[in-house]
């Protein structure tokens, strides 16, 4: 999510918490008029933190979900539809690779579109942190009062998560690669993926190539060259034009020409 409006911008972490959140961001609808953006899925978990009128999130499915005060969302498989109707105005933490199972340990999220924070640790401590974060005008203020909150909770890294989070050899399955280094079966590691990031390593082998394809697009759009869709299904490790489709289908219910014509519409929280 980058900078878009006087009311919309991103805010990047100190490094000591680089390995916790990729970034905040905030946003403000001061205007008289709703607006409605797409969030690309992200396959990160964000916490949303709601201090004016209630902002609603719509899944692919059509589940509503309305945000009074705090939510937690994710892991963003799939596209999201949000308005901020006037009057709104939210913060956001996304937290990155294993953060938050470091927070809330193996809280079952997974499958569940959101939840109530405190109901994830049995206690009201997201309530109370709202409610000091709503007495705070700053917004820089607040993420540094969110990140001094955090410090107490935030558990120590489990091994195999740094080196599954680590990896970046796009050329050997990262389950192979680390169940050999650890002397583990590559059905344990597969298990470790899940339980410590919330998704599979095949889901996010999926999700990276079509992130890739996704940049490509926006780069290519940029320099106002003409889009040539086989550079790209070449280029992102594509089989064909149909699979380069259903992929864009899968995670934004949009074709790619269709994605290029309502771009500017559409959040990436990792741009």
């Amino acid at each position: 999510m980058s900078k878009d409006t006087n009311h919309s911008y991103r805010i990047e972490v100190p490094a000591e918490f680089s390995a916790a959140f990729s970034h905040f961001y905030f946003a403000q609808n001061t205007s008289a008029a709703a607006i409605h953006q797409t969030l690309l899925p992200s396959y990160q978990t964000i916490m949303v933190f709601n201090f004016g009128t209630p902002v609603s999130f719509v899944t692919r499915h059509n589940d509503a979900i309305e945000i009074d005060k705090c939510l937690v969302i994710g892991p963003i498989k799939q596209a999201i539809d949000y308005t901020l109707p006037p009057g709104s105005e939210i913060l956001v933490a996304n937290f990155i690779d294993d953060a938050f199972f470091r927070f809330f340990g193996t809280a079952p999220i997974a499958g569940q579109c959101a939840l109530n924070p405190d109901d994830l640790l049995n206690e009201n401590c997201f309530t109370a942190l709202w409610n000091e974060l709503n007495k705070i005008n700053d917004t820089s203020n607040r993420v540094n009062f969110m990140l001094d909150f955090c410090k107490p909770y935030l558990q120590h890294r489990d091994p195999i998560a740094i080196q599954i989070a680590g990896f970046d050899d796009n050329n050997q399955s990262p389950i192979k690669v680390i169940s050999e280094k650890n002397d583990m079966t590559e059905r344990s590691i597969q298990l470790h993926h899940k339980k410590q990031l919330g998704y599979s390593a095949k889901e996010l082998g999926r999700y990276q190539r079509f992130l890739k394809a996704i940049q490509l697009i926006q780069t290519i759009a940029a320099n106002d060259t003409k889009m040539d869709w086989f550079e790209i299904i070449s280029e992102c490790g594509y089989y064909d034009q149909s699979q380069l489709i259903h992929d864009f289908k899968h995670y934004l219910n949009l074709t790619p020409s269709k994605y290029l014509k309502f771009q500017e519409g559409i959040c990436n929280p990792r741009g």
